[in-house]
């Protein structure tokens, strides 16, 4: 039998052609999406493929022509051992239902399903993991509500939602996305929304994982407007289901706080997708969005006036005292320019 080889696809338009047919003749959708690709070719034509974005197999797909053999087992096998290269303990597959139970053979197990898709993972730390260091932290209290947000940076939207859900509930959890895939790192986000609760004491801080609106439960969230409508909604469908059956019952949460989306499409939809899925149990509270001067907050606009270098309106878009911290994080050096600017005019 061939062994698998390393497809560049963003070097050989023929071979990502191929890759592309194979996944559509498989039922799935292409997605560029990855950082590592290995293919099966046999008399030069491509019979199966698989692929990695990080510690997440994607795109495994094999030749209807060449099912009944051990294609699928030898790709699969080549991306573990390409994360095992790396140091890697912990993979993710994000697959169809009818094709969970090879992956369980391998020795995944399933963390969440829908009928449209299922996301199995292999390796420590895992979801029981994660669910222990959340049952460390778990507040007093009956009442518990939770947020899951990006904070990128916090601004006074994120503060508004976070002050309107403690006022209700006795005890917030507040998840903050661990995504890489941000302006601030996810260390730093953590600790400017820790430092907006400080005065809360019915408030924990915690961090999303790899299992709340992640790389692994919904890609298509940080591909914004380039993301496929329909693939995005089972995404979402996903994320929601893994909150709903594994994360707020491991902190008796009972409502969940969004803000209304007027802005990102994607972000629309998964709110949508959440209440669906949800079907309060726990209940969906979507309250408006902030606004300064008649213009809903929002996280974009505060990376706007850091792009832009506009330190006072950043100031007016996050809370009194992060701003500079915001600015020192996402433009380092930048002090020590302005300084030797006005110095020197």
């Amino acid at each position: 039998m061939t062994l698998p080889q390393r497809m560049w696809l963003d070097l050989d338009p023929v071979s990502e052609t191929a890759w592309r047919r194979l996944l559509t003749q498989s039922g799935l959708h292409p997605d560029l999406q990855v950082d590592y690709t290995v293919g099966v070719f046999e008399g030069g034509r491509l019979v199966a493929t698989g692929s990695l974005l990080g510690n997440i197999i994607k795109e495994v797909a094999v030749s209807p022509q060449s099912q009944g053999g051990n294609l699928l087992s030898s790709v699969v096998q080549a991306l573990l051992d390409r994360l095992a290269e790396q140091g890697l303990t912990h993979s993710f597959v994000y697959t169809k239902p009818e094709t969970a139970g090879f992956f369980r053979s391998l020795g995944f197990r399933q963390v969440a399903g829908t009928d449209k898709a299922v996301l199995l993972e292999q390796g420590y730390p895992n979801i029981q993991d994660y669910l222990r260091s959340l049952d460390e932290r778990r507040l007093p209290g009956s009442d518990a509500a939770a947020i899951v947000m990006k904070a990128d940076p916090p601004t006074l939207g994120h503060a508004y939602l976070i002050e309107r859900a403690a006022h209700a509930n006795d005890a917030l959890y507040v998840f903050v996305l661990s995504s890489r895939d941000t302006l601030l790192p996810a260390q730093e986000r953590m600790r400017l929304v820790s430092r907006m609760c400080r005065d809360r004491p019915g408030v924990s801080v915690l961090p999303t994982g790899d299992y709340l609106v992640s790389a692994a439960t919904f890609p298509s969230y940080f591909l914004k407007d380039k993301a496929r409508g329909e693939v995005a909604r089972e995404q979402a469908r996903l994320d929601a289901t893994i909150f709903r059956d594994l994360i707020a019952p491991a902190l008796s949460i009972s409502h969940r706080y969004v803000g209304q989306e007027p802005y990102s499409a994607v972000t629309a939809l998964y709110n949508e997708e959440l209440g669906r899925v949800l079907q309060g149990s726990p209940e969906l509270v979507v309250l408006p969005r902030l606004a300064v001067g008649g213009v809903p907050v929002s996280a974009s606009q505060a990376r706007q006036a850091l792009a832009d270098g506009n330190r006072d309106k950043l100031q007016s878009l996050v809370c009194p005292g992060l701003a500079d911290e915001i600015w020192r994080c996402a433009r380092p050096g930048q002090d020590g320019k302005e300084a030797d600017d006005a110095k020197n005019a």
